[in-house]
């Protein structure tokens, strides 16, 4: 597994222009129960997102094939993160609204050519895996309680290979300098979105 050392390989192997301010961990840490319940949730939800791929894309038989396992792993790390808050004795929250999520579907392309919604797709996933990978990677360094860093930082590492797999599964359907062209574009997008929603600095994205 390739290693994220540095804010220079954040950038570099996943893309991502605006590191986490490292101060972030200290918000994390106010609410462990508030970041273990939004982390449950969006384990749920990948798991679910992937579903709704397949179904809609059955007809690729690359995509199914990668993302069938993909929605056995996500709701696996649900039920870890699940027997988590139920060992600290904490419960799992309501769902809170996903501004970030949100931002990022606002930003996909919702007409034009199938080639261009199945891409945006794609990238949207890459992205939110991209960004949960690096808050992950804050967590695995910065929290004080040891088991919770190995724990967050076995959640890295699967997050880094998620977020590859959805650039490749794009790049396999899409031309890639098409792909590297609009993946540059979300990346772009993606600080202002960051800079906006700054404020709730206590969740995984």
């Amino acid at each position: 597994m390739t290693e994220l050392n540095e804010n220079s390989d954040v950038k570099n192997i996943l893309g991502l222009q605006l590191p986490t301010d490292p101060r972030w961990v200290d918000l994390a840490a106010i609410s462990l129960e508030d970041i273990l319940t939004d982390h449950a949730y969006c384990e749920q939800k990948a798991a679910t997102t992937c579903i709704s791929l397949i179904q809609k894309y059955s007809d690729k038989e690359l995509l199914v094939k990668e993302l069938a396992p993909i929605v056995t792993e996500e709701w696996g790390h649900f039920r870890l993160v699940l027997q988590e808050l139920h060992k600290r004795g904490l419960q799992l929250g309501k769902q809170r609204r996903d501004e970030y999520v949100n931002e990022l579907l606002a930003f996909q392309k919702k007409d034009g050519h199938p080639d261009d919604r199945l891409l945006d797709r794609m990238l949207t996933m890459a992205m939110i895996e991209a960004r949960s990978c690096e808050r992950f990677k804050r967590l695995s360094e910065g929290l004080p309680d040891e088991y919770l860093r190995k724990f967050y930082r076995r959640f890295m590492e699967s997050e880094a290979g998620h977020y590859r797999l959805f650039i490749e599964l794009a790049e396999h359907y899409i031309d890639k300098e098409k792909v590297r062209a609009r993946w540059k574009e979300w990346l772009e997008a993606e600080v202002g979105i960051m800079q906006r929603i700054t404020p709730r600095g206590d969740r995984i994205h």
